[in-house]
């Protein structure tokens, strides 16, 4: 049985290194499913933070933000503070120099990764 597109998500998101960040559209991209930046975002919303080896704070807006909200329900604080602990400066409203930052894999490394091949 192939995998899900969670688990994809999810598969991809575990190589982000620690220091680095990407962003949701990346993310889906890298997964296959181009275009589906928000089914990212939707995925690693339900990551527990304090329940997860996957590091879903690694993962950020297309302009180099964390996605803050009220409906996150802390989250988006956690995962500021998880960054600066990695090292990437965010500042107060969660922006973050991007480029500086950017994870930037061999998408061919990634499938082989992802399919096992």
């Amino acid at each position: 049985m192939p995998p899900t597109a969670q688990q994809l998500i999810l598969q991809v998101t575990a190589m982000i290194p620690r220091g680095t960040v990407t962003t949701y559209g990346r993310v889906a991209e890298l997964a296959g499913y181009f275009g589906a930046a928000r089914q990212v975002g939707w995925v690693l919303r339900r990551q527990d933070p304090a329940d997860t080896t996957i590091p879903w704070h690694r993962v950020v807006n297309a302009t180099g933000a964390i996605s803050m909200s009220t409906g996150r329900n802390g989250s988006d604080w956690i995962q500021r503070e998880l960054l600066l602990e990695e090292g990437v400066p965010v500042d107060r409203s969660g922006r973050l120099p991007l480029r500086a930052y950017l994870w930037t894999p061999d998408p061919l490394q990634v499938l082989q990764d992802l399919t096992g091949d």
